[in-house]
């Protein structure tokens, strides 16, 4: 009796997606735009999105300027969007608030364009372009509308999209000093530091630089080595004033002491060298 049952809900079910098959091809083919219009309004709301775009795309050329059109060209954005196709619904919000921008609508367009960006930009680790893209979008919004109802959300979403740029920027600097290349990880380091003076990695960045300095001591031919130590220690002075309770201070005391010894013994030799 339970494998019966089962068999006419699976019958049932069969049937209705093969009606509804069947009437999509149908308006496809053979249905008006009205008709066209209506079942893609009816498709979004089921949240068959895939449908709903390719009966509005029928559709939209036949509307244009008219008010269908304003509600089709929004639907078929957020369609998009639902999707998960992020790329092609900023485009078409970014052709809706563009298109019609005295609509009650545009707002919330201008935001999902540059939403839609932010949630197409990669993780840090790739390359950035689109994420620049995403907080240029997000900050022309703030600005043209600063008493927004989004604005809370699209600044959250501007701090997250610059620590992303700002975790780049890091680990880009921070990769030459993997590398061993020492003094290209001090000027990028410091280039860091400059370009995002708010950075919370900025202390991670002191004391790498630090680090990087001390190691261009150590690798340093003999007559440059002094100069270099009292660089170092110059390095740590600056860091521990500005980060006094940094987890870092062992490793940076450790450095320091280091390079004040070495500085000590190279004066002491050429003090004996001068007798």
């Amino acid at each position: 009796m339970v494998d019966l049952k089962r068999y006419f809900v699976i019958l049932l079910v069969s049937s209705t997606l093969l009606l509804g098959c069947s009437e999509y091809r149908g308006l496809l083919k053979k249905g008006s735009w009205e008709e066209q219009y209506e079942a893609a309004l009816k498709y979004y709301e089921e949240k068959d999105y895939y449908r709903a775009t390719v009966l509005l795309e029928n559709v939209l050329p036949i509307i244009r300027g008219t008010q269908k059109s304003e509600d089709a060209q929004f639907y078929y954005a957020y369609a998009h969007y639902y999707e998960q196709k992020y790329i092609l619904s900023a485009h078409y919000f970014k052709e809706f608030y563009e298109t019609y921008s005295r609509s009650d609508k545009a707002q919330e367009a201008m935001f999902m364009h540059a939403y839609s960006l932010y949630l197409e930009s990669p993780n840090p680790s790739l390359e950035q372009s689109s994420t620049k893209e995403a907080i240029d979008a997000m900050q022309r919004f703030i600005n043209r509308h600063p008493y927004s109802d989004y604005k809370e959300r699209a600044e959250a979403i501007l701090d997250q999209l610059q620590e992303k740029l700002e975790l780049k920027a890091f680990r880009n600097a921070r990769q030459y000093y993997d590398l061993q290349r020492y003094d290209a990880a001090i000027i990028s380091l410091d280039n860091f530091q400059k370009d995002y003076p708010d950075s919370d990695m900025n202390e991670a960045a002191s004391y790498y630089k630090l680090e990087a300095q001390f190691q261009l001591a150590e690798k340093s031919i003999v007559s440059k080595q002094r100069d270099r130590y009292y660089t170092t220690i110059e390095f740590y002075q600056n860091f521990i004033d500005r980060y006094p309770e940094s987890e870092f201070i062992p490793q940076a005391e450790s450095i320091y002491e280091s390079s004040l010894d070495k500085v000590q013994r190279k004066s002491s030799n050429q003090v004996s060298e001068a007798k």
